[in-house]
Formats: structure tokens, C-alpha cells, sequence
């Protein structure tokens, strides 16, 4: 029988671990009913309802108009940007200037032909700006220059030293850069080949690849998603649902954890320095199964995709297919630290380190909730805050920009919140791929 393996890869070097019985299936089975944590590290998982139908429903994209997101009493939201094409991430530069990652989604595998015809029709499929656009804000409004095109899908974006690194679908890179300039011309050079496909009749579903620096300045992690939603054929290489890690210039590279399904928004938190990390779960398991969440990243921990979800929950399709492996899963897979609901695709993921917003904001983390098609109700499209103390979630959700959403019963949405930044003065950045807006929010005493 063959054992699940979890790679953590080092200068060529594969460790095979957790050993397990097919017994354990059954054992988990039985004491999910019961919402125990099963031996699983990690928080206790919560109880979920069994797996069902799977659902869709897609969003209808409708004008803001004069409208704004609403935040809650003693904030004040407004246009930062317009006009915008698909801006989808976000990254401030210490000297102001806003850096603006637009790409879009092109193709999905798995998705029957009317469906994505009607996605293409809505402007949600479709060829990608890949454009990165410096936004400069000054005394008469804000300016915006094309730093870099022609890149791939372009996301993550990182300065460190005198270099600007960029994720691309299929690649991470880096170029010469110095706060202040508003051009690049000089050519990338490659610091890693992320899998993305081979060629565009391979899925590269999850095509986002996220890339944050480490607070001590001395590594990268860099996210990549799983190309397919549950690994049904077992053809997913171990790099993808995973958070790598390595040196700036691309070497000592490792898997620092797996069996993330689409980890995307990654930060640190402020008082412990630990990793965080977004992850959207996989679809066809009914509304609300399973919910997507928010996790602390622990180095060499394994999160179950595609075998189990929240860490003790077996996946019907590899429970047929491999039920040895979903075995080992369900009994060494760490259990997520935060669930925040199903198919509200959390993305944006960032720790409040400023000084303008109220006390009770401070070191908690937003997460931007883009809203997804896996089910026939419309959850997520907001941003939320997570109150954290003594570095850890305190469990509760507070909506924080809601009014996304504009006709429950018509399935109608104004906007759709992906990326999350934090200008100097302290007030936060949302990005709006939807509508194409990057909105501010302030404190009403900030100017």
C-alpha cells in the first residue's frame, strides 16, 4: 500500500512521512459527527454538515454609480482610483507610491462551455491586462504610470533591497527599482519557474501566485494554488497547493507547507512574526461545505487538500479514488486556525500595523472576501476584520465594508474586493476588480 507523501524539497532532497490504515478512515468518519479533533495538530475542527450537491451561481455585476461601500460609524470611504483594468493586488512603497497588479482570469478548466461563455460575456474571462501601474497621489489627485507590461498574469509584489520581485503565473522574477521611479525597461531576471501548465490546454485554475518578504528580510514565500479543484485524475505535482520558501535569489528552496487547495493573501503577524495565510477551499460539496479560512502557516505542516478538509474531514472523490491516503490525511493534517464561510474566497489577508484606525484594530487582521460561483447563495463580498490577541484569532468576524452585494434575490453585485494594502497615513486600500475602483477607507479624523 502506498503511504502519502509530503515533500519538503531541499537541493533535490524529497522526506516521505505518516505512515497510517485504511481503519482510520472509518474512526474519522464516525468522530467528525462529533466535532473531536481526531489527534489532528492544530485547533479543534469544528462541526460540519455533510457533503452535498454542489451549487453555482454567478455574480451579476451592476454600476456603483455615486455609491460607496459602506464601513462602519467614524470611517469614510471614497475613490482612491478609477478606471482601473482588473486591479487585482496591491503593494505601497515606502515612498507612497501604490503599486497596482491587473490581470484576469483568461480560461477555467472543469466549467461546462455555457458557463464560461457567460463568464466572457461579463467581462470576468478574458485576456489579461498584465500590467503593473504605479499610482502616485499628490496635492491635484492621484497620477498613474505603466511600470511594467507584457508580463503573465502578473499578482504578488515584493520590494527588497534594490529590487522589485513580481509573481507571475509561471514565474517569479525580480528587476532593478528605486522608490521613485514610475518605469521599468530593464529585463526580468528569473528566480524561480512556477508551475503553471505546460501549454493553454493544461488547467491552470488558481492561477494567482502571491510573494511576500520575510520580516527579518532574508527569505521569500511564495504562494501557488492547486491547478484543479480536488486532484480527481492524481496528476498534481506536490509544488502546487502549497507555500514555498527560499532565498531571495532563488536558492535553498523548499516546500514550507502543503495541502493549501489556493493559498493567495499572505502577512505576518505583527506580534508573534508568524506567517498567515487565505485559503479557498474546494467546490461541489454543497453551500456552505467546506468553508474557506484564514491559518497560521507552520513550517513542514500539511493541510489536507486533496485528501481531507479541515484537517479531519475526508474528501468523497479521494475517499474512492485513494482511501489509504485519505487515511494518513485525516490523521496527520493540521487543522485550519479560522473558517470564514463557503465559497466567500478570502484573498486579501493583512495585519493592521498602523496608528490612524481605532485601538481596537490594531495587530487584528482585514480579509477581503471576493465572493465565488460554487454556490447558489451569495456568500463573502466584503472585508472583514478578525480581532487577534496574544497572536491568535479571537474567533470573531466583524463586518468592516459590506454594500458589495446589491440584489440577494437577483444575484446583482457591484464590486468584488481582492487586494488589501495599508497606505502610510494608516488609512486601507481595496482593491475592486470588479468594478475596476481602488477604494479608500479612512478614519473620519484622517484627511
Amino acid at each position: 500500500m502506498k503511504s502519502l507523501h509530503r515533500y519538503r524539497i531541499s537541493a533535490a532532497r524529497a522526506t516521505r512521512v505518516w505512515p497510517g490504515r485504511i481503519c482510520a478512515v472509518w474512526f474519522v468518519l464516525l468522530a467528525c459527527q462529533a466535532g473531536v479533533h481526531a489527534g489532528s495538530p492544530g485547533p479543534v475542527a469544528p462541526e460540519l454538515p455533510a457533503p452535498g450537491g454542489g451549487g453555482f451561481r454567478r455574480p451579476v455585476v451592476v454600476d456603483w454609480g455615486d455609491a460607496t461601500p459602506t464601513a462602519p460609524p467614524g470611517f469614510v470611504v471614497e475613490r482612491f482610483a478609477a478606471g482601473l483594468d482588473h486591479p487585482r493586488w496591491l503593494y505601497v512603497l515606502p515612498n507612497g507610491d501604490v503599486l497596482v497588479a491587473q490581470a484576469r482570469t483568461e480560461t477555467m478548466g472543469g466549467f461546462p462551455p455555457a458557463v464560461l461563455e457567460e463568464l466572457t460575456r461579463q467581462g470576468l474571462l478574458g485576456p489579461s491586462p498584465n500590467t503593473i501601474v504605479l499610482l502616485r497621489p499628490g496635492t491635484n489627485g492621484v497620477t498613474r504610470h505603466v511600470l511594467l507590461d507584457n508580463l503573465r498574469q502578473p499578482f504578488g509584489m515584493a520590494l527588497l533591497g534594490e529590487w522589485l520581485y513580481v509573481a507571475n503565473t509561471d514565474s517569479l522574477v525580480r528587476y532593478p527599482f528605486r522608490p521613485g521611479q514610475t518605469r521599468i525597461d530593464a529585463p526580468a531576471e528569473l528566480i524561480a519557474t512556477l508551475p503553471a501548465g505546460e501549454n493553454t490546454a493544461d488547467w491552470n485554475n488558481h492561477w494567482t501566485r502571491n510573494v511576500v518578504v520575510s520580516p527579518d528580510r532574508r527569505k521569500l514565500y511564495v504562494s501557488v494554488g492547486s491547478a484543479t479543484d480536488v486532484n480527481a485524475d492524481g496528476n498534481e505535482p506536490p509544488e502546487r497547493a502549497a507555500i514555498w520558501k527560499m532565498d531571495p535569489d532563488g536558492n535553498n528552496r523548499q516546500l514550507f507547507a502543503t495541502g493549501l487547495r489556493n493559498p493567495t493573501g499572505m502577512d505576518f503577524e505583527p506580534t508573534t512574526g508568524a506567517l498567515w495565510t487565505t485559503v479557498n477551499e474546494r467546490d461541489g460539496l454543497g453551500n456552505d461545505v467546506p468553508p474557506d479560512y484564514v491559518t497560521e502557516v507552520v513550517d513542514g505542516a500539511f493541510y489536507g487538500w486533496p485528501y481531507a478538509y479541515f484537517g479531519v474531514y475526508p474528501d468523497p472523490t479521494q475517499l474512492k479514488r485513494a482511501p489509504e491516503r485519505v487515511a494518513e490525511a485525516v490523521k496527520h493534517a493540521r487543522v485550519p486556525d479560522l473558517a470564514l464561510g463557503g465559497h466567500s474566497v478570502p484573498l486579501g489577508l493583512l495585519f493592521y500595523t498602523g496608528t490612524a484606525f481605532p485601538a481596537p484594530y490594531r495587530n487584528g487582521a482585514f480579509v477581503a472576501r471576493r465572493g465565488g460561483v460554487g454556490s447558489t447563495e451569495q456568500h463573502g463580498y466584503d472585508v472583514v476584520f478578525l480581532p487577534f490577541k496574544n497572536g491568535r484569532p479571537t474567533g470573531e468576524i466583524q463586518p468592516f465594508l459590506t454594500g458589495f452585494i446589491a440584489d440577494p434575490a437577483k444575484g446583482t453585485v457591484r464590486g468584488r474586493p481582492v487586494g488589501l494594502a495599508l497606505l502610510n497615513d494608516g488609512s486601507l486600500l481595496v482593491s475592486d476588480d470588479a468594478a475596476h475602483v481602488i477604494w479608500r477607507v479612512r478614519a473620519a479624523a484622517t484627511k
